[in-house]
């Protein structure tokens, strides 16, 4: 190991002297780095290196090239000020001349350069054959070359994917490198495709290789509109349209013919659409292609599908509405039993798929609010299960509170009134009560709402029905009712807590006592004990310890 050390100090004495020749750093100053990194090669090849010392090594050969590149500049700074103070009666474009020929010849590019970036290289090279199933360290050492621009990124990647080929970022990272950084489509294409023979399953895998083609389906209509060939994009308003056409007549000329009569020159427009919608059907082409693939791959994955709608809506792309519809279709076809499906069909006839509708705002919300109406009620008919009821309670109450944490966008800062609307949403705790789906927090939010709505009779009757009904043991509806029966009797008048309100909390409590379990009265006991009901309190304890005492 004392040899191998040796040898790699020994390789950088070229690079040590350059630095001192240069003035960058002293002898004493070299002296303490080859000490420094003398320390380093031995705990990297000791017999079980720690991941952290080749990254501590790493970071000290950061810290030193960055040491470098600051003092080489402030030399250069300061040879310039003393070129132009030598120069400055001089005549000055031989002056300039002068300096630009000994700056380039002092400051030519050296070992001292790149060695640097060499020595992070190689570590990053032995870090990662030591430890290949660290994957934080790959991509450490991919991110290192692309910053860097090195050369030596493709072989990093093919080393990175060979170890780990199930990695779904891997693909990803590579192709987007191929893509953006290399301007390599095909490589790009290929990496994507290989990607997916890898990772089937992978949901992120489809979504990004649809994203890739729809920006370089982008890519090409960009440049068909710099070169006049898109004609769509090229067109105007109707009213400027044949000005703007007489005005840019040149770039519908042919180049081979002078002059065009009105009919040659409705042809070769007809052309250009024809070749324009050539284009994006090879483009829809594509994008059918893919998503065939991915349902394919992930026959049972809503979420794959909702992404591929959403990537539809936000591209401009032409003949992409029967694509949307297909994948509706799809979505209906093969998630009707879903209740998620149903809850996020309904949430989306509330975004703006529509955008040429000519109602203003208050009546387009409306009839959006009505689309999804229907289409939770026939959700319901067609699952009438406790989830559907509590998506579409849920649904309700971010329409009527638009102040709460996850209400809808479109009703925040509106000037609709959703008040008109309680009835509905009062229908749908009703229907989950007669069909048997009321759950403890469906029970608790129908007793709220009749709370906020005023109606305080009316919640405490639903609320003894329920506890004394299905819901005999839902500890927090209990905890509602009691709540609900202490805050009535306190505002009852000058004499809240007589002994007829009393005797009536007294009974309530035995009757929950006797029907939760012990774990679940804790929230009860906190209610009574600020009431100051002492000898309530201790009949209780009694009542609770008879009967639960082993």
């Amino acid at each position: 190991m004392a040899d191998a050390v040796q040898y790699r100090l020994e390789r950088m004495t070229d690079e040590l002297d350059d630095l001192e020749r240069r003035g960058l750093f002293t002898r004493a100053e070299l002296a303490d780095v080859v000490r420094r990194r003398r320390d380093f090669e031995f705990r990297i090849r000791r017999h079980s290196p720690l991941r952290q010392d080749f990254l501590d090594y790493i970071a000290y050969e950061l810290r030193l090239d960055s040491l470098r590149n600051l003092r080489k500049r402030a030399i250069i700074r300061a040879a310039d000020s003393e070129s132009d103070d030598d120069d400055r009666g001089s005549d000055d474009e031989g002056g300039s001349k002068k300096r630009k020929r000994k700056r380039g010849k002092k400051w030519k590019k050296s070992i001292s350069d790149v060695a640097g970036v060499l020595r992070v290289l190689d570590i990053y090279r032995m870090a990662t054959v030591r430890f290949k199933g660290d994957l934080d360290l790959w991509f450490r050492y991919l991110e290192f070359c692309r910053d860097k621009r090195h050369g030596r990124m493709k072989q990093v990647l093919a080393q990175a994917i060979r170890f780990h080929p199930k990695v779904p970022g891997l693909w990803i990272y590579a192709a987007a490198w191929e893509f953006d950084q290399n301007l390599n489509v095909a490589a790009a294409r290929a990496l994507m495709q290989s990607g997916l023979r890898s990772c089937p399953d992978s949901e992120d895998m489809w979504i990004e290789y649809l994203r890739m083609e729809l920006t370089y389906l982008n890519k090409l209509k960009a440049r068909k509109v710099a070169l006049g060939e898109d004609v769509k994009m090229l067109q105007k308003s109707d009213n400027d349209a044949g000005q703007w056409k007489e005005e840019n007549k040149e770039l519908f000329m042919p180049l081979n013919e002078k002059d065009e009569g009105p009919e040659d020159s409705r042809s070769g427009g007809e052309a250009l659409e024809e070749k324009e919608d050539m284009f994006w059907r090879q483009g829809l082409l594509i994008i059918q292609t893919i998503y065939h693939g991915a349902m394919e791959a992930l026959p049972s994955s809503l979420t794959l599908r909702k992404k591929f709608l959403e990537i539809l809506n936000s591209v401009d792309l032409a003949h992409s509405e029967e694509m949307k519809i297909e994948v509706l279709d799809d979505l209906k076809k093969d998630f009707s039993h879903c209740e998620d499906y149903w809850d996020w069909f309904a949430r989306l006839q509330l975004t703006d798929l529509n955008k040429s509708s000519t109602l203003n705002g208050k009546d387009a919300l409306s009839n959006k609010l009505n689309k999804s109406i229907q289409v939770y009620d026939e959700a319901v008919r067609r699952l009438p299960t406790s989830k559907m009821h509590s998506l579409y309670a849920n649904f309700w109450m971010d329409v009527l509170y638009p102040d709460r944490e996850d209400s809808i966008a479109s009703f925040q800062n509106s000037e609709f009134d959703a008040s008109e609307f309680t009835s509905s949403i009062l229908k749908v705790y009703e229907s989950a009560e007669s069909c048997g789906c009321l759950t403890e927090d469906l029970a608790c939010q129908y007793v709220s709402l009749c709370l906020k709505l005023e109606r305080l009779e009316e919640a405490k009757n639903l609320a003894e029905k329920l506890c004394n009904g299905p819901l005999s043991d839902a500890a927090n509806l209990w905890s509602l009712r009691a709540s609900m029966e202490i805050n009535s009797f306190a505002t009852a008048g000058s004499s809240p807590f007589s002994k007829e309100n009393l005797s009536c909390l007294f009974d309530l409590f035995n009757t929950v006592l006797s029907k939760l379990p012990i774990t679940q009265t804790e929230g009860l006991w906190h209610m009574v004990c600020p009431l100051e009901f002492p000898m309530m309190i201790v009949s209780a304890v009694l009542f609770y310890l008879s009967n639960f005492t082993v």
